[in-house]
């Protein structure tokens, strides 16, 4: 004999949804998606296009911008033209007088409106698409995901140089992660409701991580390509901005590990943040 179906249950059924185990429904992250421009016009277009492409399978809550910083190309005209094709998903500033590559990450970090912040650069040096793979990695015990070259696309010089700095910086600053160089990061915006950056220059890219490292936040790695620089010229490997950027690291060397500045002025900033977060539960 066939027993009657049970009556429909609202409060069983959300009983047994919200028993569902840690991860099984996640909410889709709000993104904000930043690329600093210098005469990257042959690529900047490409980028957007492929973040908005990425940010609508990803995300429902989402923002691209760019910042040109005295481009002398077409960057901004094509800038403009992104803005009347997609005049709510994208949005860009121009400098008359230039901020510098770590002043442009600053400023965006500021002008970011979604709970992540995405950065890469616009010379399409890393596919943007591969941002899913950093959003897969998100989590309540993440604060940072960070990506890593599977392996460098450049000339010999520069892998070389490359690789000296990268091992380098990372001894000297007791860095955790593989790939400081790697500038293909998606990070909570509340870390910087912390930690203050200060450099203008590309030594933003250590300062950078050994604060959000000493103030505790956490990290995780993922893999992504490399490509060949298709357009343009790179800015940071020449002699002189070479030469600033090791008289730089003696600096930031004194102040983030003798005098351990970040660990003693954001570690407890941090724990307060943590405590107020889960109180807020």
């Amino acid at each position: 004999m066939l027993s009657s179906p049970r009556p429909f249950s609202p409060r069983a059924f959300f009983t047994q949804f919200l028993a569902l185990p840690p991860g099984f429904y996640m909410p889709k992250p709000a993104i904000s998606v930043f690329f600093p421009c210098y005469n990257d016009a042959g690529t900047i277009g490409v980028m957007v296009t492929r973040a908005l492409k990425v940010l609508r399978e990803i995300s429902d809550d989402y923002e691209v911008y760019v910042f040109d910083d005295g481009s002398a190309d077409d960057s901004r005209e094509i800038l403009a033209e992104l803005k009347r094709v997609y005049p709510d998903e994208f949005w860009y500033e121009t400098h008359e007088k230039p901020y510098g590559y770590g002043g442009q990450i600053r400023a965006a970090i500021r002008a970011a409106r979604k709970e992540w912040f995405f950065y890469t650069d616009g010379d399409a040096q890393y596919d943007v698409s591969e941002l899913t793979l950093l959003a897969e990695k998100i989590a309540d015990d993440v604060d940072v995901v960070n990506g890593y070259k599977i392996k460098r696309q450049d000339p010999l010089h520069r892998i070389v140089i490359g690789y000296v700095y990268q091992y380098f910086i990372k001894f000297i600053f007791g860095l955790q992660i593989r790939d400081v160089d790697c500038d293909f990061r998606l990070m909570r915006r509340k870390i910087f409701d912390v930690v203050e950056l200060e450099s203008s220059s590309g030594t933003i890219t250590f300062e950078m991580v050994k604060k959000i490292q000493d103030a505790g936040y956490r990290f995780v790695e993922v893999p992504v390509h490399h490509f060949y620089r298709q357009y343009g010229t790179s800015q940071f490997f020449n002699f002189s901005r070479v030469a600033r950027t090791l008289a730089a690291i003696g600096g930031w060397w004194w102040r983030l590990v003798v005098k351990q500045e970040a660990k003693k002025q954001y570690a407890p900033k941090r724990a307060m943040q943590v405590r107020e977060t889960r109180a807020a539960e």
